[in-house]
C-alpha cells in the first residue's frame, strides 16, 4: 500500500460523523456546545436560553433562530477530541422542520438521541427514531437535564424500550436529580464521578473519580442515603438490564444510555469518551453499482442539503455534501453525475454555523460546503471523472399544509420567483404550479405551519419581497408514478387539484383521504406514491 493510501486510510479511520436528534427543548443545542467546549473549539459555551450565559449558541445562526430560541436549519460542526476528528450534524428540534432533520440523518453514521429526564420520550423523538430504525443507524441515548427533578430512572428506560422498541443498556447511572444531583456512577469502572467548578456549565470544571469500594470517602462526598440508594439500584440494574453487546449497538438494536446535565457539564465528557469507543469509522454506502468502500474507492460524495444566503454580504448558495469515500482536494476535477458535467468545486469550506474556513482537503466522513451556482439538487452524486455511479436518492416527505402565495408588488416578480425557487431548492418548502399554468400561481406545501412564517420572513428580509399567503384546504398529496399519463384525461373528484412540481412532475392534492382511493378506482392502471424521490 502506498504512503498516500496509508495516510488517507489513517485520516478516514479518525473520522466520526453523527447527528444529534431530539424533541424541541430537550437540550440538544446546549449539548452540542459542550462537545465543542471539550474539543477546544470554543472557550466559553453559550446556551440557548440561559441568563448567566447570554451568548447565543454557536450553531444557531439565522436571525429568526436567535429571536425564537429554536434551531430551524441543520448546522455542521467539526472539532478534534482525543485523536478523533468529529463531525456533528446539529438538527432542528422543532417539528416543523423535521424534513431537514430526515435528510441530515442520511448523511450521518450514527445518531445521539437527547431525552429530557422530566418528560421522557416525546412525539418528535418517536418520528425521528423511526427514520433511524429504517436506516439501521446506531442510536446513543443521552438523558439530559438531570439537574432538574427527573422521572424515575427505571421508568425512563422502560419507556424508551416500550415506545421505541429498542433494548437499553445503561453505561452509567445518575445519583439523585434536581438539587440532589450528585454525579454519575460508571458501571464498567465501578466508580462514581462527581463534578464541581463548572461555573454554570461555561467551563469544563473539575471531575473527581471515587471507586465504589471506598465507602467512607463516598459517604463524605454524596451522603449515606444517596450511597445506599445507589447500591440498591446497581444491584437491580445488574440483574435486569440488557448486557452490553457492541455488535447489537452497531446494528441499531441496542441503545447505550448515559445520564447527565448538558447545562452544568455533568456527564458530558464521560459520554463523549464512551461514544467514540463504540462508534465506527465511516461505513460503505450503497450506490446503483453496489456498496462503495470509503477507503478503497477514490473521492465520492452526495448532496444532502442546500442553504441559500448564508452570507448576507454575498447572496450565495451553499451545497452541503457528505464525502462517502476517498480524499477530496481543493482544485481537483470531479464529475457531477446528474448534470453529466466534469467541474471543479468552487470555494470548498468547512462551515461552523456562520463562520467558514476554506479547505484544502477533506476525507470520507467529513461534511463540506461548496458554492452552488444553482446546478445542484438534494440527493445528487459527485465522483471522479472516470467513475459513474449514483447513490440512492433521499426521499421527499409529503407536505401537510398548503397555501397559495401572492406577491404584493407585481414589479418585483423577478425577485419573488428567485426567492421562492431558492428557498424551495433548500428543501424547506416545496413549490407547485397549477397544472397548465406558469409560475403565476404558486402553491407552497410545508411539513409544519411555522415554515410559512420563515418563508415570509426570509422573502421580506433576504429578497425584499412582501407576500400574502392564502391557506388552502388540501391535506394530502400523491406523486403520480406513471410517466406516460396524460393529466388532462385523468378522471378526478371535486376536492382534487392537479399540480406539477418544479421539474414538471405531475402531483395530485386532495382535501379528503378517501378521494385518493376513488381516483385510483376511476383511473385504471394509475399508480400514486406517498413519497417523492429526489
Amino acid at each position: 500500500m502506498s504512503k498516500i493510501k496509508d495516510d488517507v486510510k489513517k485520516q478516514i479511520e479518525k473520522r466520526r460523523t453523527f447527528a444529534i436528534i431530539s424533541h424541541p427543548d430537550a437540550g440538544k443545542t446546549t449539548l452540542t456546545e459542550k462537545f465543542l467546549l471539550y474539543g477546544g473549539a470554543i472557550n466559553q459555551a453559550g446556551s440557548v436560553k440561559g441568563k448567566a450565559t447570554s451568548k447565543h449558541a454557536v450553531s444557531d445562526w439565522m436571525e429568526i433562530e436567535k429571536e425564537r430560541g429554536i434551531s430551524v436549519t441543520s448546522s455542521v460542526l467539526q472539532f478534534n477530541y482525543g485523536g478523533y476528528c468529529i463531525n456533528i450534524l446539529d438538527t432542528p428540534g422543532h417539528q416543523d422542520f423535521s424534513e431537514d432533520t430526515y435528510r441530515t440523518l442520511m448523511a450521518a453514521d450514527s445518531a445521539v438521541m437527547v431525552i429530557d429526564a422530566s418528560k421522557g420520550v416525546e412525539a418528535q423523538t418517536r418520528k425521528l427514531f423511526k427514520v433511524c430504525v429504517m436506516r439501521k443507524i446506531p442510536i446513543f441515548t443521552f438523558i439530559n437535564k438531570m439537574d432538574r427533578d427527573a422521572n424515575d430512572t427505571f421508568e425512563l428506560l422502560d419507556e424508551i424500550e416500550k415506545e421505541l422498541g429498542i433494548a437499553t443498556c445503561p453505561i452509567n447511572w445518575p445519583i439523585g436529580s434536581g438539587k440532589n444531583f450528585k454525579g454519575v456512577y460508571e458501571r464498567k469502572s465501578k466508580s462514581v464521578f462527581t463534578y464541581s467548578d463548572t461555573e454554570k456549565g461555561t467551563k469544563e470544571g473539575e471531575t473527581e473519580i471515587i471507586p465504589i469500594a471506598e465507602r467512607d470517602k463516598l459517604t463524605a462526598e454524596i451522603g449515606e442515603d444517596a450511597l445506599s440508594l445507589l447500591e440498591e439500584e446497581i444491584e437491580l440494574l445488574d440483574g435486569a438490564s440488557a448486557e452490553f453487546d457492541l455488535s447489537e449497538v452497531q446494528s441499531g438494536n441496542l441503545t447505550p444510555v448515559f445520564f447527565g446535565s448538558a447545562l452544568t457539564n455533568f456527564g458530558v465528557e464521560v459520554f463523549l469518551k464512551h461514544f467514540l469507543e463504540m462508534t465506527t469509522t465511516p461505513l460503505p454506502r450503497i450506490s446503483d453499482k453496489g456498496p462503495i468502500d470509503p477507503v478503497e474507492n477514490e473521492f465520492s460524495a452526495f448532496v444532502f442539503k442546500i442553504q441559500a444566503n448564508m452570507n448576507k454580504a454575498h447572496r450565495d448558495r451553499v451545497a452541503f455534501m457528505r464525502i462517502c469515500s476517498g480524499r477530496f482536494d481543493a482544485g481537483m476535477e470531479v464529475k457531477h453525475v446528474q448534470g453529466g458535467k466534469v467541474m471543479r468545486l468552487s470555494q470548498p469550506q468547512q462551515i461552523m454555523a456562520d463562520s467558514r474556513k476554506i479547505l484544502d482537503e477533506a476525507y470520507a466522513g467529513d461534511i463540506i460546503g461548496v458554492f452552488d451556482p444553482g446546478i445542484f439538487s438534494i440527493g445528487d452524486t459527485l465522483c471522479m471523472p472516470k467513475d459513474n455511479f449514483q447513490y440512492a436518492g433521499i426521499p421527499t416527505f409529503a407536505p401537510e399544509h398548503f397555501a397559495r402565495v401572492r406577491q404584493l408588488d407585481t414589479m418585483k416578480r423577478k425577485q419573488f420567483v428567485k426567492g421562492v425557487t431558492q428557498i424551495a431548492q433548500e428543501g424547506a418548502i416545496q413549490i407547485f404550479k397549477e397544472f397548465n399554468t406558469g409560475l403565476e400561481e404558486i402553491i407552497v406545501g410545508v411539513v409544519g405551519v411555522l415554515q410559512f412564517d420563515v418563508l415570509k420572513y426570509r422573502l421580506e428580509n433576504e429578497y425584499n419581497v412582501e407576500i400574502r399567503l392564502e391557506p388552502l384546504p388540501y391535506e394530502h398529496i400523491r406523486w403520480v408514478e406513471n410517466t406516460d399519463l396524460d393529466l388532462n384525461k385523468l378522471v378526478g373528484t371535486s376536492d382534487m387539484k392537479k399540480v406539477t412540481d418544479m421539474r414538471d412532475n405531475p402531483l395530485l392534492l386532495f382535501v379528503n383521504p378517501w378521494s385518493i382511493q376513488m381516483v385510483l378506482d376511476r383511473n385504471e392502471g394509475l399508480v400514486l406514491s406517498e413519497f417523492g424521490k429526489n
